[in-house]
């Protein structure tokens, strides 16, 4: 019985073993078509780009299996950072999405002969109404590459499966991919800002979120005179519920704060018959409108604070409440 456990075991751990060899060997294998398609780099590339950032319409990308599965992910990659995009299906492309591709726009057709049957009608259109066509293919002769305007030969770097199905070559149709969506992005100047226009909702979205965007402001601010007395401050505290007040001088500028911790830290029976700058908290920490929420939010934590009054020019025009931070997703 012993004898029969270890032998399971020795068996369960040569056959880890050769799962983890397997993996390296793919692994090494696309690091391999990743290197060469980084030195293949040339004039087709820079070629590709111009083309694409000349164009007023859309990049229309399609291809058939896998690569069809690449051309999804990089027209939604593009359409994601500033260069309009989608893909076609060539299936349905041959029954009426044609119509799809208009003159104004630029097609990209990956293909890993260049000789797959679904695209030869999209090639024919390209190629009668004289619509840009570029081909990321891996054979250096083909269909594809004879008609396209521009074309991306891979580097010759084998699959990395004995059966040859496509994994090298997808990854770095992918990682070409990435490349063309990144340069335009560069050539363009898409910034932060309009990235969180395409971004509204989930994490990417809130990593974008400013302070103006969720900060208190107008009438919901709470705001003091300094020489106030304590007692209209806890009126104005309670009527605004942001957990705090700001104390400004004569031309608006912010002098301090007072917050609950303020309260606590001076409760006594006469705290209402007290002036606001005896209590409240000179230069405060603040933030900036333009600054990112999850900034304001490492402040916060890094201070043990709930709330951050927002200056423009010393003048306090936002309040932003922890709360308020984390309901957004910011975190």
């Amino acid at each position: 019985m012993d004898s029969c456990l270890r032998r399971n075991d020795n068996k369960n751990l040569t056959m880890t073993h050769n799962y983890i060899q397997s993996a390296k060997r793919v692994f090494e294998t696309e690091i391999e078509g990743l290197k060469a398609l980084e030195d293949w780099l040339d004039d087709a590339f820079v070629n590709a780009v111009d083309l694409l950032d000349s164009i007023k319409g859309r990049v229309i990308l399609s291809g058939m299996g896998k690569s069809g599965h690449v051309a999804r992910k990089i027209a939604a990659t593009m359409a994601s950072t500033g260069t309009p995009a989608m893909f076609v299906h060539p299936g349905e492309a041959s029954h009426g999405d044609l119509g799809m591709i208009t003159k104004n726009d630029a097609v990209i057709l990956l293909s890993n002969s260049g000789e797959t049957a679904e695209l030869k009608d999209i090639i024919s259109y390209c190629n009668r109404f004289s619509i840009p066509l570029i081909g990321m293919v891996r054979r250096n002769t083909s269909v594809l590459v004879d008609a396209a305007d521009v074309a991306l030969i891979l580097p010759a770097v084998p699959e990395a499966c004995a059966v040859n199905a496509p994994t090298t070559s997808t990854t770095m149709m992918l990682a070409l991919g990435d490349a063309i969506s990144v340069a335009l992005l560069d050539k363009r100047g898409f910034s932060n800002d309009d990235f969180n226009v395409f971004h509204p909702g989930g994490k990417l979205g809130a990593a974008f979120i400013k302070v103006k965007d969720l900060m208190h402001k107008g009438v919901s601010l709470p705001l003091i005179e300094h020489g106030s007395m304590m007692s209209e401050a806890l009126i104005i505290m309670t009527k605004k519920s942001l957990g705090c007040v700001g104390v400004v001088d004569d031309s608006g500028d912010l002098l301090g704060i007072i917050t609950d911790g303020d309260l606590r830290r001076h409760m006594s029976s006469d705290i209402t018959g007290r002036k606001v700058e005896e209590i409240m908290t000179q230069n405060p920490k603040t933030a900036k409108e333009n600054e990112l929420a999850s900034a304001a939010l490492s402040t916060m934590e890094e201070r043990a604070i709930t709330n951050l009054f927002v200056l423009n020019d010393k003048k306090p025009v936002g309040v932003i409440h922890i709360h308020d931070i984390l309901r957004a997703g910011v975190a």
